[in-house]
């Protein structure tokens, strides 16, 4: 009891430790913001300020994708639109990058478009909330191009006309259209009949808000507490139940069908052994994305399989189902050879002696040889358990991403990286660790206590297994002594005559 207190204990502690240093890992890699001259307070997300300047940006946003729809009757061609406020216009042209400043906002903010050091500042500026504001996607700060900060209105660059500030509607775009529109035709006309695509003309946009130092948004810097509270908070747990519920309907038929095979591979002849044993294993070696794109054709409309699930109202590509077949398919192979191994390593003499005792191919399965082997097959379960829970490549090929139905750790772990939320991406990445760490730390710990066991003596079950076997063996022997059989029953005294003569005791007493 005290051993199972103490490991118990220290199981307790891992997982703690696990969870504190996965949320401080998530905050130390939030992203950085500029700080004001005052300790207690921070800009806002989307705000960064330069004290030395004078002047900062509030409200920066990014527009990754614009549209061609022409706006109240109104075709400007490609276009993205200018947020509310938004003072300075940031364009990613192919050849190179385009800054409109607006010139009353210039003025009224500190800023010189003539300086050099203004420039440079607000670049430094645009490219750290441009970072911020990505998603994981390209930066500004990557791109090798010429900067080129403006006042004015419009500008010409290749087979392009940018026009930073159009007026639609109850509107304001920066509008993407040709360098030569003729008279009576729209933008997208005049592009259309060139072979040009507007949309190449901009890979994103971004808008901000330039004023002086003393204006950019703030907020009160926020205590560990507050931040890990928040994060928290706001951390969606779907996945991890998700990955538990899925991981746990997998197992337990991973468990059967596992021992099952290896029972049956066991006792079939050598030949058709080894094509068992290859078609059993072989998820093991092939690629998860080649798994899901088997299952994928296998239950989709390609194959006829898939065409009779459908059409009798069973739909499993891209569902909850989906999820747990990857997760046998892919862990099955563990538990199957773990059970193998472990049967395959048992005295074939003592399954020998059960069978001359009269018992069942089925008593000796459940008597015997999960008795004996068990702490392998433990091993196995726990193994085959972990590998559903990390399973990535079949999952998101065969069941897709959904939030809350099929999105798993692995996949949410891929694209929360992917949207830019580094921060939850590594606390799910140490989420998995600790759960792996753990699993590793059971199975060394079951295995040292069954090393015990056996250094002692038979295990529990093995005892129970040999007392079977010995009641079994001296039940036999008494209907063989009762009934007679196969047995004979040898006269001592007169096998001694017959041998020694007058000279045995037999004899002699004669």
């Amino acid at each position: 009891m005290a051993e199972r207190a103490v490991w118990r204990w220290g199981v307790a502690r891992c997982v703690a430790l696990a969870l504190a240093l996965a949320c401080f890992l998530s905050l130390a890699c939030a992203p950085a913001y500029t700080w004001a001259d005052d300790a207690s307070v921070e800009t806002q997300e989307d705000s960064a300020v330069d004290e030395r300047a004078g002047f900062g940006l509030n409200g920066f946003v990014r527009y990754n994708k614009g549209a061609q729809r022409a706006v109240d009757g109104t075709d400007l061609g490609y276009r993205f639109p200018v947020a509310d406020g938004s003072t300075v216009v940031v364009v990613n042209m192919p050849e190179s990058i385009w800054v409109h400043v607006d010139e009353d906002a210039a003025e009224a903010a500190g800023f010189r478009a003539d300086d050099v050091s203004d420039v440079e500042a607000l670049i430094v500026l645009i490219k750290q909330l441009d970072e911020s504001s990505s998603r994981g996607g390209a930066l500004l700060a990557d791109e090798q191009k010429p900067w080129t900060v403006t006042t004015g209105g419009e500008v010409l660059e290749g087979s392009y006309r940018y026009v930073f500030r159009a007026q639609a509607g109850e509107g304001v775009y920066t509008s993407v259209q040709p360098a030569e529109v003729p008279q009576g035709s729209t933008p997208s006309q005049a592009a259309a009949v060139s072979g040009l695509d507007l949309g190449d003309g901009a890979l994103w946009v971004d808008n901000a808000q330039l004023v002086a130092a003393d204006e950019v948004a703030t907020v009160a810097a926020p205590t560990w507490q507050d931040e890990l509270a928040s994060f928290f908070t706001d951390l969606d747990m779907r996945p991890f139940w998700v990955s538990l519920k899925t991981s746990a309907v997998a197992l337990a038929v991973t468990f059967v069908l596992g021992l099952v095979a290896a029972w049956k591979t066991m006792g079939t002849s050598s030949r058709l052994k080894g094509l068992l044993d290859s078609v059993f294993t072989i998820p093991m070696v092939l690629p998860p994305t080649v798994c899901g794109f088997l299952l994928l054709l296998l239950f989709g409309q390609s194959t006829g399989v898939g065409r009779w699930l459908i059409d009798h109202g069973i739909a499993l590509v891209f569902t909850w189902p989906a999820a747990v077949i990857s997760a046998i398919v892919v862990s099955f192979p563990l538990m199957y050879r773990t059970a193998l191994g472990a049967f395959e390593g048992l005295d074939a003499q003592m399954l020998d002696a059960a069978r001359t005792l009269g018992w069942s191919e089925g008593r000796i399965f459940r008597r015997l040889m999960l008795p004996l082997a068990w702490p392998s097959i433990a091993a196995g379960t726990v193994l085959a358990f972990a590998r559903a829970m990390g399973e990535f490549g079949c999952t998101l090929f065969f069941a897709g991403n959904y939030a809350g139905e099929t999105q798993t750790i692995p996949i949410a772990i891929y694209f929360q990286w992917m949207s830019g939320n580094t921060d939850v991406a590594l606390f799910w990445v140490i989420v998995v660790i600790a759960f792996s760490f753990l699993v590793i730390l059971l199975i060394n710990i079951y295995t040292a206590r069954s090393q015990r066991y056996r250094a002692r003596g038979l295990s529990r079950g093995e005892r129970r297994a040999m007392a079977e076997m010995s009641d079994g063996a001296a039940q036999h022997a008494d209907s063989l002594e009762e009934h007679g059989g196969d047995a004979l029953r040898i006269d001592r005294a007169a096998l001694a005559e017959l041998l020694l003569g007058d000279d045995s005791p037999a004899g002699r007493g004669c």
